[in-house]
């Protein structure tokens, strides 16, 4: 049986980077995949950017209000589709997550979605938090903080400086930047505020 995957991390824990090297071995074998990633992803518009230098153009842009289904046979690549792979899942919506999750059972296409798990506030992002509840496949994907120690949060910086206010969606390297930071350097750097 196919499944869904959720494969999470906070900033530069190389989630890209992986998709992009899942990609690159299914079509070495000379099967096909099918990227896709929210449209408010700006970042890289229609490819996807990891942060070592490497890019794809996606198959699929989905906007909030798109049909998972349509989409996917839009493509006219179902019949021929090994796997599909998301892109900063994080921004799906819970409809779409469940619909990801019936393209893995009942279609019998593997789905791997990449994302991270809470906002710059500590709080979950829609789509990771319908992931985390029913994806059959949970796997961090680690990267350090500025102080050795194992990163799980995004410190959101504008103007040089911590933010703890302000919309959920500001995308990295276009209206703000991230660090990761371990719970001891967050809380630090955030007063020991947590959450809203």
């Amino acid at each position: 049986m196919a499944k869904l995957y959720f494969r999470y991390g906070a900033m530069n824990s190389g989630k890209s980077t992986a998709l992009l090297q899942v990609a690159y071995n299914y079509e070495e074998r000379g099967q096909h995949v099918l990227v896709i990633k929210p449209r408010v992803d700006v970042r890289g518009n229609d490819t996807v950017v990891s942060r070592l230098g490497v890019t794809r153009t996606v198959d699929v842009l989905l906007d909030s209000t798109d049909d998972v289904f349509e989409a996917l046979e839009a493509t006219g690549r179902m019949a021929s589709t090994s796997a599909i792979l998301v892109d900063e899942a994080q921004f799906l919506t819970p409809r779409q997550v469940d619909d990801f999750l019936r393209v893995a059972v009942m279609d019998g296409i593997p789905v791997l979605a990449y994302g991270i798990r809470t906002d710059f506030r500590t709080n979950a992002f829609p789509g990771a938090r319908r992931l985390l509840e029913i994806s059959h496949s949970l796997e961090e994907l680690k990267t350090i903080c500025r102080c050795g120690k194992k990163a799980v949060f995004n410190g959101r910086i504008v103007n040089g400086s911590f933010i703890f206010d302000g919309g959920q969606v500001a995308i990295d390297g276009v209206d703000s930047g991230y660090e990761s930071l371990c719970a001891r350097c967050y809380l630090r750097e955030s007063g020991g505020k947590l959450g809203d």
